[in-house]
């Protein structure tokens, strides 16, 4: 691709800028997977639950609430464009909450995926529900999809799982705590993920030396556990603070 990295560590290149534009800038056909993390539009100035105190919903203006039909036609966008860049063969796992999954699984069917999973991530100490007027929410859809195509193969590492689940076949439904204050030393990100469940995802659908791309950065756990695993990684991120988190993270994992 033409455009310059922020930062380029061999196998783990970062990219600065909005994912519309630099998606189109990544060679068609030439990404083994993607994981996307996207924007729930959930910042709509309410308050929620963290370390036992009341703090505010917002996190950040790339996460502001916008209306349903703005919303579904940025995630039809970007979809596309990962359509564009993934391998025939390749897969797209993209999590959300309530808030954003539905219009992502409608999304994905009409730019030409088809949904293999609908992954439940069951959090095992969930915040507490402050409002006390509804259920705790305590879980979130990770949706994993392959292009809509006759010649399309897919791949499950499904000998993997099984071993990895005890020697039973894995279910649809994970179990994790939230992400471990150890995965937060260089700083945080308001939805970063545990490295644990990157990690199953990442074993099932891919092999050492294929290549992940995150459209929606963060702070690089995806990347962080990609090189871990001997993938090659590219992520992109419209905040630049994260970059330079992802940095830090990267250069503390190679410290270790």
């Amino acid at each position: 691709m033409s455009k310059k990295f922020y930062y380029d560590n061999d196998n783990f290149k970062l990219l600065h800028g909005d994912a519309l534009l630099l998606l189109k800038k990544i060679e068609p056909q030439s990404i083994d997977m993607i994981f996307a993390d996207p924007p729930y539009f959930l910042s709509g100035d309410g308050i929620t639950c963290s370390g036992g105190k009341m703090v505010s919903v917002n996190k950040g203006g790339w996460d502001k609430k916008i209306g349903i039909k703005e919303k579904h036609k940025f995630n039809r966008k970007w979809i596309k464009l990962c359509f564009n860049i993934l391998k025939d063969n390749g897969t797209i796992w993209i999590s959300g909450t309530m808030h954003n999954i539905y219009s992502i699984g409608m999304a994905l069917e009409e730019e030409g995926f088809k949904i293999i999973n609908n992954i439940t991530w069951r959090k095992l100490n969930p915040p507490p529900n402050i409002s006390c007027r509804f259920f705790v929410h305590s879980t979130e859809t990770i949706l994993w999809a392959k292009k809509d195509l006759k010649k399309a193969k897919h791949k499950f590492n499904y000998d993997l799982m099984r071993d990895l689940n005890g020697g039973k076949q894995a279910k649809d439904v994970w179990e994790s705590s939230l992400t471990k204050p150890s995965e937060k030393k260089c700083g945080k990100h308001p939805t970063q993920k545990p490295e644990v469940i990157l990690e199953k995802l990442i074993l099932a659908s891919t092999d050492e030396g294929d290549l992940i791309l995150d459209p929606f950065n963060g702070s690089g756990t995806t990347g962080i556990v990609a090189n871990r695993l001997n993938r090659r990684y590219i992520g992109i991120e419209k905040e630049k603070e994260y970059l330079d988190l992802t940095i830090k993270r990267k250069v503390q994992e190679n410290e270790i």
